[in-house]
């Protein structure tokens, strides 16, 4: 089929619209969506938790200091997560090692910049190292609370995927986070409406 001048100028300007019609669905599409969210169970954050341990960490250039096996729970209905593990401690120095546990719990924060969730303003709950004095157990405790301090700062919790932001064709951002007592919800605004908010 031959087509004349007039009949391909005819066909540009109706592909041109087409596709802005298109993207002015899609558009469309993004406003009428608004905020949602999703669910991850705490069956899932423990596994993906698991797979980043042991954790270790040389500590004043002394104590070699090791947590293992962490176990993650939401604290009551107030958006905090706890989290303990079994503790390690090998001075340098001496061949023998002690054994304990640690267990802290903190707020959860979304890192939009690393795209996952971390804890932030973690305090120790229970530090407890067995068979040894209560003066070097004061002495590993400032040890064991620098390794806490990087696990909440390297380790996150959980790495959003891209599937997790993005719905019907629209790209959505965290903007909030809660606990029940089997999951995190991840409150999710599109990227466009969070940024127009952002800026008010």
């Amino acid at each position: 089929m031959t087509f004349t001048p007039h009949r391909r100028h005819i066909l540009a300007v109706a592909t041109i619209a087409t596709a802005a019609a298109a993207a002015g669905l899609l558009a469309s599409c993004a406003g009428l969506i608004g905020p949602r969210q999703f669910e991850v169970p705490l069956e899932r954050l423990q596994k993906n938790l698991g797979q980043r341990f042991p954790v270790s960490h040389r500590v004043l250039g002394v104590f070699d200091v090791q947590l293992s096996n962490p176990q993650l729970s939401t604290v009551g209905q107030n958006d905090r997560v706890a989290l303990s593990a079994e503790l390690t401690v090998s001075p340098m120095l001496m061949r023998q090692s002690w054994r304990g546990s640690l267990a802290l719990s903190g707020r959860l924060v979304v890192d939009n910049a690393r795209s996952a969730v971390f804890l932030s303003d973690a305090q120790v709950d229970r530090f407890a190292i067995d068979g040894i004095a209560e003066s070097q157990q004061r002495q590993i405790a400032g040890a064991a609370n620098i390794l806490a301090d990087k696990l909440i700062r390297d380790v996150p919790l959980y790495s959003f995927k891209p599937e997790d932001l993005r719905y019907a064709g629209v790209q959505f951002v965290p903007t909030g986070i809660r606990t029940t007592s089997s999951a995190l919800v991840i409150m999710l605004e599109p990227a466009t409406q969070a940024g127009q908010t952002a800026q008010r």
